[in-house]
């Protein structure tokens, strides 16, 4: 039962409101569809478009989340999206700058005047304000810069000095501190009054010193349990997890992972508090950070999302493509200095490939174990030795269960013992080879500096393909011919 006493049922009723069909928006039965899969919703957008009717537009988004309304401007052509974003005007939430993305973006950016960017940077949050700015080309960013007020322009462009993807740019200057003397009677009086500098939502409070540095922190449900006449240094945690304002956001993520936090302190090099990270911030960074790794190992650049236009997705998988042309001339270059071998030997033609994929499957399985080892930090100097034993064991045993059954096969495929033999000896040998550099080509390339998401498949294959070609052709050329 309710807290009114309402029958719940009735309640339901009541929040049904029966202007959703007067909209077009999708009914309450279907309120787990999302807007941009519903489509009637999308055809009463054209219309709105093609018939330049403005209020209708309006009316149709004016109740949706900011997310689903970047999510409809992205699955929109770009002429129609384009007369979308025209007809919404100053009334689009400034919410749609910091949730649209890929080609949307770049036409909401287009299209909107600095003039209406500047209005909306001015309701967001600091970080998110940051993140439209960051976005910006050099002279709309300057001109969008000069109609904030002064206050709200110093804050961004400190806030614009640090260095991209850093805790400085993704941190929040909301945030409430107090000195430790304070009672909680007085912080609770200070979090009821009507000073505009109080956060609309935060989670955790924070105790400074005279110098304003860090001292502890006190959750905000501690406060609401504790007897007015406390003082918050009596009930604060005196080991605050600190952030410092350079560190990298992938960093700072994975400290608010392991360690289960909800917000952290944000501090500059004389450790005074200067903003505070929270944790919807991070869930973000976490899928951002993943998606770029998923990208990077597949090959392709973050403008390779379904709703890109060709042309973007075309340049962002051209050069790694163009890389994998040079290891796949290199591979066959091997196969061609036993060219005279595999003529005299069919059957060496057909089961050379068989070798070099089932290494390049081991390789890639070893791979992406290690680089997500690497990324979560579980992969380090320290267990590096242990894992790579693990890994040369596990290629090992597994190299040799599937050389037995691919020897035989190959035996009563061809009708040769010794042919099975070599198959299988190649077989073992390429899928040692596989699973140790699946795991020492990460790591070397993170110890280079080079993120081995992004490069560590290439060299996997070319050396899986290479040495599985070599093994199995150049022990054959010895033994058969």
């Amino acid at each position: 039962m309710t807290e009114t006493g309402q029958d719940p049922r009735q309640t339901e009723e009541d929040l049904a409101p029966e202007s959703l069909e007067a909209t077009g928006r999708p009914e309450a039965e279907d309120e787990e569809t999302e807007v941009h899969h519903d489509r009637e919703f999308i055809q009463q957008v054209h219309t709105a478009v093609r018939e330049e009717d403005a209020e209708r537009a309006y009316d149709l988004v004016s109740d949706l989340h900011a997310a689903d309304v970047a999510d409809l401007l992205q699955v929109l052509p770009s002429a129609q999206r384009v007369s979308f974003i025209g007809l919404l005007g100053e009334r689009l939430d400034p919410d749609v700058l910091i949730e649209v993305e890929g080609a949307a973006q770049d036409d909401l950016y287009e299209h909107m005047s600095n003039e209406l960017i500047a209005d909306a940077v001015t309701e967001l949050e600091a970080d998110d304000a940051v993140y439209v700015l960051e976005e910006l080309g050099e002279e709309d960013r300057e001109e969008v810069l000069r109609a904030l007020a002064a206050d709200d322009r110093v804050a961004i462009e400190e806030s614009l000095s640090f260095p991209e993807e850093s805790a400085g740019r993704l941190m929040s200057r909301d945030f409430v501190s107090l000195p430790e003397f304070w009672t909680v009677g007085q912080t609770i009086d200070f979090l009821r009054s009507e000073d505009e500098d109080i956060p609309a939502d935060f989670y955790d409070i924070f105790v400074v010193d005279p110098g304003h540095r860090a001292v502890g922190t006190v959750p905000l449900s501690r406060v609401m349990r504790s007897q007015r006449h406390v003082t918050i240094g009596s009930i604060m945690d005196t080991d605050p997890h600190l952030v410092k304002v350079t560190a990298d956001q992938e960093e700072v993520a994975y400290q608010f992972s392991k360690y289960h936090l909800i917000s952290a302190a944000v501090v500059d090099d004389s450790q005074r508090l200067v903003g505070v990270v929270t944790v919807d911030d991070i869930v973000e960074v976490i899928g951002d950070e993943a998606q770029e790794d998923i990208l990077a190992l597949a090959g392709v650049g973050e403008e390779s999302g379904v709703n890109e236009n060709f042309m973007e997705v075309t340049k962002s998988r051209f050069f790694w493509l163009f890389v994998n042309l040079g290891t796949a001339v290199l591979a066959s270059a091997v196969i061609g200095l036993f060219d005279a071998t595999i003529e005299q030997m069919v059957a060496l033609a057909i089961l050379m490939p068989i070798v070099a994929s089932m290494g390049g499957n081991a390789g890639t399985q070893t791979m992406t174990v290690a680089v997500r080892a690497i990324a979560t930090k579980e992969l380090s100097r320290t267990n590096a030795l242990r894992v790579v034993n693990r890994e040369m064991m596990a290629a090992l045993v597994n190299g040799i269960l599937l050389a037995i059954v691919s020897g035989v096969l190959a035996w009563a495929w061809f009708g040769d013992l010794v042919l099975g033999g070599i198959f299988a000896f190649a077989m073992v040998f390429n899928m040692f080879v596989a699973g140790l550099s699946g795991v020492l080509i990460p790591m070397t390339l993170n110890k280079a500096g080079v993120d081995p998401a992004i490069a560590s498949s290439v060299f996997v294959t070319t050396i899986t393909d290479v040495v599985g070609f070599f093994a199995f052709l150049g022990i054959a050329a010895i033994v058969l011919l």
